[in-house]
């Protein structure tokens, strides 16, 4: 009865090992390396603990993308409890730059045949050139950073320097000869067995062996779907300067819901795609401020001062919206210039036309028309009524005189919508 219940419980136990061990996670890591790259990798991790996964594969097919991204997605390979097998994939396909970066941190990495790997040099997000010292000052610090994740999974130390520094690039057959990456497949299930079982290091002190289950897909959500679209740097430049557009037309015209709708909605998402991107929030602050000189502008007399003002704030803010040197993003003055103009002669000839129009008069009620002069439009003389223009718009008349087309009369007093009229001015 007692072999009998050890062997029950070394059944159960049995059962419940390979309960644990009976799933690999599979994400893609392709398009762009940026935030959604990050929000992908993180949420891996997350779901792969929660489902008891024992591994993760990642496809990756990426021309590269933002380094300090890279830097993050990397830092989540490193402290994860759970082993990345990363491969290049498909056929055809390649990791460049921060993908070749991200293939160096994976506890296994792979290609398919006809795939390559390399050309990490560090550039600009518009491809235009950097300053000397600050390419200089970036590629050591990357080559330096590189050298120690290279050396922790044990690759080829000189091909990681070059990737950097040479922005080298070679074929997969070429980067599993050269010790780079661990193996070449022809089909993906080739590279799964060659993991299964493989030793890796989790950590200076810690090896694991890698345990490969049956594979489940880790789609990208609609939060991700989104952000992929918004997260690019001019994309959301322009839904933000686009959007507070339409919010500065809705407080100029209020009552056209439309502009003010569609403004408040791209504003959030505007909002939510620059706080992925890290944007330095003296330039955001700066865009509102001018979003702010805008709206004044259309209710103070300032001679244009605020206009000018508001775009020479959209031009600032947008220029120090993104610290390129830390995060690597920014928007390319061809782009700046154009919408912050466009956007501030926009609003400024909005704000003169509503200010012109509001200074033929204003008036607190109805009866401060009383004295003004009118100019009758359509006159019936049997029921002594008919129309009147007053500052551009018609109004209706009743008078006991007789008038005529053209002419013009004055206000003698006001009932609801309809003017009484008199060819005489009356002292108010």
């Amino acid at each position: 009865m007692k072999r009998v219940s050890l062997l029950a419980l070394g059944l159960v136990f049995f059962v419940f090992v390979q309960k644990t061990q009976a799933c690999t996670l599979q994400i893609e890591v392709g398009d762009v390396i940026g935030p959604v790259t990050l929000d992908i990798v993180h949420d891996a991790i997350k779901v792969a603990e929660k489902k008891q996964c024992s591994s993760i594969l990642a496809l990756v097919n990426t021309p590269g993308g933002n380094l300090l991204t890279t830097r993050k997605v990397v830092e989540e390979i490193l402290n994860s409890p759970i082993p990345f097998m990363c491969l290049i994939y498909p056929s055809g396909g390649h990791a460049g730059s921060a993908g070749a970066i991200i293939l160096q941190a994976c506890h296994v990495s792979g290609a398919m045949v006809a795939t390559n790997i390399g050309a990490a040099t560090p550039i600009s997000s518009t491809g235009q050139e950097m300053a000397k010292d600050l390419r200089h000052k970036i590629i050591n610090d990357t080559t330096s950073w590189l050298e120690g994740i290279t050396k922790l999974r044990g690759r080829n130390l000189k091909f990681s320097e070059q990737i950097i520094t040479e922005a080298k690039a070679v074929s997969a057959k070429e980067a599993v000869d050269l010790g780079a990456i661990d193996f070449l497949a022809s089909k993906k299930e080739d590279f799964l067995d060659f993991s299964n079982g493989r030793e890796v290091k989790m950590s200076e002190d810690q090896t694991i062996k890698v345990v490969v289950g049956s594979l489940e897909v880790l789609d990208l959500n609609l939060k991700q779907k989104i952000l992929a679209l918004t997260t690019d740097p001019q994309i959301a430049y322009m839904l933000l300067m686009g959007s507070l557009g339409l919010i500065y037309f809705e407080i100029t015209h209020p009552g056209t819901i439309v502009p003010g709708v569609v403004g408040g909605i791209g504003l959030v998402f505007a909002l939510l795609s620059l706080h992925k991107l890290e944007v330095t929030w003296a330039g955001a602050i700066l865009i509102a401020l001018g979003l702010l000189f805008m709206i004044l502008e259309a209710f103070t007399p300032s001679f244009g001062f605020l206009g000018v003002g508001g775009t020479l704030a959209f031009v600032l803010g947008s220029i120090f919206l993104f610290d390129t040197q830390l995060t690597g993003y920014s928007v390319p003055y061809t782009v700046i210039l154009p919408i912050s103009l466009l956007l501030g002669i926009i609003s400024m000839g909005i704000a003169y036309l509503a200010f012109s129009t509001r200074n033929l008069r204003r008036r607190g009620t109805v009866d401060d028309l009383v004295g003004d002069r009118v100019e009758v439009t359509a006159f019936n003389p049997k029921n002594k009524k008919g129309s009147a223009k007053l500052n551009g718009e018609i109004w209706r008349i009743r008078s006991e005189e007789e008038l005529s087309l053209q002419q013009e009369v004055y206000v003698e007093k006001v009932e609801g919508l309809t003017l009484y009229v008199t060819s005489q001015k009356r002292e108010v």
